[in-house]
């Protein structure tokens, strides 16, 4: 199937396959809009706390297209796109969809209930760039790169494990209205049998969504000399993070900010374990890390999270305007620097 849609996919006009893009990127996103809802509706149904639905729920289900992306990206062997989605959303979940929260809204922080969560956070990034390094080859780390090895991605799904299960004991220490405060309303009226049928549907369309994103984004960046990598740290990470960004702005305007700042802090965690775990994991020979990443992204990514870590521990209740617009011009920096800074030689698939 793959290979049959790459191959139409080759055939077709790039107006065509823009709006291909634009189509997967719709489905890909109501997908996850379905599965958020319906998570959060048999959660509770199901008499799960709402604090652990913000903090592993909701960003299990906001990252769903992230780790739908990355995981056929590696098997269709673009591990640029792979890892850039999974790095360009964590960027953009930082500065641009918290930036916007905190511009639009109040978003609160509780220190008791976010510095755990945002510890987690630097501590899974720099992680991240620490198993990529080639230590014996550092000298071809500026032309050839990096690579995570397979075992490294089946390591980072064990973690993944582990964090939610430290997540659901995190929670119930955690005093009520934190984090886990949804902002999804649960339909009274539908029956359980019927969530989980929307649930089915949502987990289908983000699948789907992804199939015919990766060959479309693929044939796209070729035409126009682009490396995929660089268009999955921007244009795919914007839209497979769209979850995140309804999420956050719905909460602000609900008056949940600390919802919106728990979901970001969560789905960024979970895109260094879940996301990039499960693209190494599904390949044999690991997924290779373009050179590009050593020189811009994953500093990128770094300056972004220590950049809210900081905000964080300075801020006493709540994230102003001003830092808003503070992790919004950083996103912005970091992205035209990732259009305009060339790269050296890259390895293959980049």
């Amino acid at each position: 199937m793959e290979a049959w849609i790459a191959g139409v996919t080759e055939q077709l006009p790039l107006i065509v396959l823009l709006l291909i893009i634009a189509v997967s990127l719709t489905i890909l996103v109501k997908g996850a809009d379905i599965l958020a809802d319906q998570a959060v509706s048999l959660s509770v149904r199901w008499g799960v706390p709402k604090v652990l639905i913000g903090a592993t729920i909701l960003s299990i289900a906001t990252t769903l297209p992230e780790a739908a992306v990355s995981v056929l990206a590696a098997i269709q062997g673009a591990p640029g796109l792979a890892l850039g989605n999974a790095v360009g959303s964590i960027i953009l979940n930082t500065g641009l969809i918290l930036g916007l929260a905190a511009i639009m809204g109040q978003v609160p922080v509780d220190q008791r209930l976010v510095n755990w969560q945002s510890w987690m956070k630097v501590s899974s990034a720099v992680l991240l760039v620490l198993v990529s390094i080639p230590y014996l080859t550092l000298n071809r780390l500026w032309t050839v790169g990096g690579r995570l090895p397979q075992a490294v991605g089946v390591a980072f799904l064990i973690l993944l494990v582990l964090y939610f299960w430290s997540s659901i004991a995190w929670s119930k220490m955690a005093p009520s209205g934190g984090v886990g405060d949804s902002a999804v309303a649960v339909n009274p009226n539908i029956r359980p049998a019927l969530a989980l049928v929307a649930l089915i549907l949502g987990v289908t369309m983000v699948l789907v969504g992804s199939q015919l994103l990766i060959p479309a984004v693929g044939e796209t960046a070729l035409r126009l000399h682009i490396p995929d990598a660089i268009i999955a740290a921007t244009l795919v990470a914007f839209g497979t993070s769209l979850p995140e960004l309804v999420t956050a702005i719905t909460a602000v305007r609900k008056g949940h900010g600390e919802l919106a700042l728990g979901n970001v802090l969560g789905a960024n965690v979970l895109n260094v374990l879940f996301v990039t775990g499960a693209a190494a994991a599904v390949t044999r020979g690991g997924l290779e890390v373009p050179p590009q990443f050593f020189f811009l992204f994953y500093p990128s990514m770094i300056f972004m999270v220590l950049i809210l870590r900081i905000g964080i521990g300075r801020t006493s209740r709540i994230f102003d305007k001003r830092f808003g617009m503070i992790l919004v011009g950083a996103y912005i920096i970091t992205a035209v620097l990732g259009y305009l800074v060339p790269g050296p030689a890259a390895g293959p698939g980049t």
